[in-house]
């Protein structure tokens, strides 16, 4: 939530060395009035420093990863997990892959480098280029499983005998040396290490060779194959994994920014701005007008303070801001992996070698990755002295209420609230009680409506959109109906009107395209101003027969779509204890659409979707309306990734007390699994109740159409209750 009102929007494109240490001090230090948006692929980004240790397999996966997810909660800022793609700078519009443009004041690129060789034959197909990072890494990982396990034959080409490719070949070799017939080549279509000192050189060199590295010089490779790679005097190397690691290749999207490039680079001034001022470049894909340098993280990392600084400045003080230089240092520590947990530190011509050298290395490695990882609590600020009555019972103590589904107010009280009410007297409304959306007829036409209104959990407005739309469908989805149409109500932040349209384009253009992919339109719908963003839906639909909770039967097998855990992963999320990777994978859950699903599913005695009351108090309402019992197994119950694990740290979501006492006829174990179904869902799955005879082809059906079901239990003869099996 921004306290005061938002007037400027700076973009991070890229979570590069740069950017990730601008979020950490963003959130020490934030501007008020400004947005910030960083602009990245995934969720993570790896730490080039400790990527060859990575490789030689003495550092986990998560070891050299940062967590831009987390670092953006910190700062405040929004995360957009998207390639960007072009720059608009008329318009100062950033254009990124699937999704509205992004509007800017300011914008910095620190984007790095690729290794891909767009012009080598076969490389696309089967090479891997050693930078993206992230890329890299998770393919790696998989090879090397595959190898150990003997699945596949352990044999590497590097192409590229730089520092880079050597420390590669060399990390390679000490991972796989324990299997038998292990191969490792280091090509170069020179010499190797040319860019060396002749006696740091020489000491690579001779590492290599105690590695069991094979070399290749003057060799030019003119084909990658699956299994080999083709060069071009006609002979042939076996390699079941080709790394490219041949020099820095800018992205090729830069070109058509039409800012000043040297060599396909940012040109930047001391400033670190590109020819456009509004736009400034750090990390590798920079280039140093005033003083050109290597490409090295290094760099990337003492650039930081300075970006910092001009960013800030920029969007305080606008064109007359006075901006700080930056000057690079003329030499700095190189500072070589060599396979095993030995190193070369190399500077100035002074060159020391061996195991110290790599805890050196390590030390600094770990010591920079703490500094983005090690991030200091959020603490409210204090109550007064003197507040009314409960108020403290209330704030201290309590956990900060979460988002979504699990904001909502709990089961117990909206039915004592909504038991009281007569419910409909007009002849053609129907409101079954319990059921997803209310029923209106008009003559032989059947149509359903429902409402639904989430406060902001994510600062992206497009992401909110649409999960706030596909959980707004679920309830037409649960009864049958095809989606008709949609009314939305929004609430903004304060901010400046060029906010407000930018805010409200993306949001707008964002729900049209989900409403329009599932046969529905957008006929309208109402603004506001508040304290933070909250998206609410208005949504109808059309069916022949609909799907309630009263009608499932004993023996029926009872389907969910989707994994369970989301109420978990936001709590987590906004104490910053969730991992990126995981958070991005529930967000996708959350924006898969159950249309496909609910065409599946037309046939289900009765059916709902799994929202705020969890998947216990769901699958009870159904036992309760169909009065019958329900039995499930634990071991059935798809979750998130990371779910199970959180749960075990005893973290839940706010309403999680409420929902365990609504499912009061709950009979199981009492442990963080179980607990999980008491777990509120945001944009969930649906439940479904279905004959034995169709259960099996539907569950094929669903998994062929991209959802992640399984069945989970049968109904059984009353009383309503639910029965859990480990």
């Amino acid at each position: 939530m921004h306290p005061l009102p938002l007037t400027r929007e700076l973009v991070l494109i890229g979570g590069g060395h740069s950017h990730a240490l601008i979020l950490k001090r963003w959130g020490m230090r934030p501007l008020p009035g400004v947005r910030v948006t960083v602009v990245n692929p995934g969720a993570v980004a790896a730490y080039s420093g400790m990527l060859p240790g990575f490789v030689a397999g003495h550092y986990v996966r998560e070891d050299l990863e940062l967590d831009l997810l987390r670092l953006a909660r910190f700062a405040g800022a929004r995360a957009v997990l998207g390639r960007a793609t072009g720059i608009d700078r008329e318009a100062r519009l950033i254009h990124v892959e699937g999704r509205p443009p992004i509007r800017y004041d300011i914008a910095s690129i620190d984007i790095g480098i690729t290794s891909a060789m767009p012009d080598l034959t076969g490389f696309a197909e089967h090479g891997i280029p050693a930078k993206p990072l992230e890329a890299f890494a998770s393919r790696w990982d998989q090879f090397r499983k595959e190898a150990l396990a003997g699945e596949v034959a352990p044999e590497v080409a590097v192409i590229g005998g730089g520092v880079a490719g050597a420390e590669l070949a060399m990390a390679m070799a000490q991972n796989l040396k324990t299997i038998p017939n292990t191969q490792v080549w280091l090509i170069d279509h020179g010499e190797i290490l040319t860019e060396m000192r002749p006696a740091t050189r020489h000491a690579v060199m001779g590492a290599l060779a105690k590695a069991g590295v094979k070399l290749r010089p003057q060799s030019q490779v003119v084909q990658v194959r699956a299994d080999e790679v083709l060069f071009a005097d006609g002979t042939t190397l076996s390699s079941r994994f080709t790394l490219g690691a041949a020099g820095a290749r800018p992205y090729g999207w830069l070109k058509d920014t039409g800012l000043e490039l040297t060599e396909g680079f940012i040109t930047v001034n001391e400033s670190l701005q590109s020819s456009d001022l509004r736009i400034f470049a750090a990390g590798d894909c920079a280039h140093l007008s005033h003083d050109p340098r290597p490409k090295a993280g290094v760099y990337a990392v003492r650039e930081a303070p300075v970006l910092f600084d001009n960013l800030r400045r920029s969007l305080s003080q606008g064109s007359s801001a006075r901006l700080r230089a930056y000057h690079p240092q003329k030499d700095y520590l190189k500072l070589i992996s060599l396979g095993g947990k030995a190193a070369l530190a190399d500077k100035s011509g002074l060159r020391l070698k061996g195991p110290l050298m790599w805890r050196w290395k390590d030390h600094i490695d770990r010591t920079f990755m703490r500094k983005l990882k090690d991030l200091p609590a959020m603490m409210p600020p204090p109550l007064p002295d003197t507040v009314a009555e409960g108020l403290r019972e209330e704030v201290e103590g309590k956990k900060p209420m979460c988002g979504g589904c699990g904001a909502k107010v709990g089961g117990d009280i909206l039915h004592r609230v909504l038991s009281a009410h007569p419910g409909p007297k007009r002849r053609d409304v129907l409101h079954l009680a319990g059921d997803d959306a209310a029923l209106l007829t008009h003559g032989d036409t059947w149509q359903v409506a429902s409402v639904d209104h989430l406060r902001a959990f994510v600062e992206d407005p497009v992401l909110m959109t649409r999960i706030t739309a596909t959980h707004a469908l679920g309830d037409i989805w649960a009864m049958g109906a095809a989606p008709q149409a949609a009314l939305v109500t929004v609430t903004l932040p304060k901010m400046s009107e060029a906010l407000q349209e930018s805010w409200l384009t993306e949001i707008m253009e964002t729900a049209r395209e989900v409403f329009e992919a599932e046969g529905a339109e957008i006929i309208g719908g109402h603004t506001a101003m508040g304290a933070e963003l909250a998206i609410g839906l208005t949504v109808t639909g059309l069916l022949d027969q609909p799907i309630t909770l009263k009608g499932a039967r004993a023996g029926d097998h009872i389907l969910l779509t989707k994994p369970i855990g989301t109420g978990v992963m936001l709590a987590a999320e906004m104490e910053m204890m969730a991992n990126g990777r995981d958070l991005e994978r529930a967000y996708k859950f959350m924006v898969q659409s159950s249309g496909e699903a609910a065409r599946i599913l037309n046939n289900a005695h009765a059916m709902t979707d799994v929202t705020g009351f969890g998947l216990a108090g769901h699958l009870l309402g159904i036992c309760r309306a169909s009065e019958v019992g329900a039995v499930i197994r634990m071991r059935d119950v798809p979750r998130l990734p990371g779910a199970l694990a959180l749960a075990e740290t005893g973290l839940r979501s706010t309403i999680f007390p409420a929902n365990r006492v609504y499912a009061a006829e709950f009979e199981g174990p009492e442990t963080p699994e179980t607990d999980l179904l008491f777990d509120p869902q945001t944009a969930g799955g649906l439940l479904a109740c279905v004959s034995p005879m169709r259960a099996e082809k539907c569950l094929t059906a669903l998994r062929e159409a991209g959802y992640e079901a399984a069945i989970i239990g049968e109904i059984t003869e009353g009383p309503p209750r639910l029965v859990v099996e480990a």
